[in-house]
């Protein structure tokens, strides 16, 4: 029995649309588990959260859902509890806390926290990472480059820093800008 090009048409379309909708009924069990984690943690309520992981995956939450001056909150909860917690989990806590800073345009504050999560895993490089990027933020370019090239020293082939350091070289070796940081502006 031959196979006409309708119908081998029609077969490709079914394969294609059977995989896409696999991948979209994925991502709704995904969103679903979220929405109804974050619905478990807003009725027991921030208050009744006392240790630092359960706080963190809250707060996790509440970043994925752009919900950041919550966010914010949780994570500051989970840094007052986190004091028997290993120094991968402060560095992982302190570093969301600094991205929810970041995320609300408060950079110094997100400095404060990715340098705190740096203390306490000095290679971690998310931290290291978004420690340049707060710096480029707030105009810090030379600072941000020497950021980049420590992540580029423990992980060389950091796709971002990579990008961005580059990026930055262009900046910092462009004549006006030169100019204007020799005259101290």
């Amino acid at each position: 029995m031959e196979i006409s090009s309708f119908q081998s048409y029609l077969i490709i379309l079914f394969i294609v649309l059977v995989i896409i909708s696999i991948f979209v009924f994925r991502q709704f069990l995904r969103t679903r588990k979220e929405e109804l984690n974050l619905v478990i943690f807003e009725q027991k309520g921030l208050n009744s959260l006392t240790k630092a992981s359960e706080l963190y995956e809250f707060g996790s939450i509440q970043i994925k859902k752009r919900l950041y001056t919550e966010a914010t909150k949780t994570f500051l909860k989970a840094v007052e509890s986190y004091d028997n917690e290993p120094n991968e989990a402060k560095a992982i806590i302190d570093n969301a806390l600094g991205f929810s800073y970041a995320a609300q345009n408060e950079f110094k504050k997100a400095i404060k926290y990715y340098n705190s999560a740096i203390k306490s895993l000095p290679g971690y490089t998310v931290a290291l990472n978004n420690l340049a990027s707060a710096q480029q933020r707030l105009l810090e370019y030379d600072l941000a480059y020497a950021t980049y090239k420590k992540v580029l020293v423990i992980d060389p082939n950091n796709k971002t820093a990579i990008k961005n350091s580059k990026e930055l070289e262009k900046r910092i070796n462009y004549a006006p800008y030169k100019e204007i940081k020799d005259k101290g502006f």
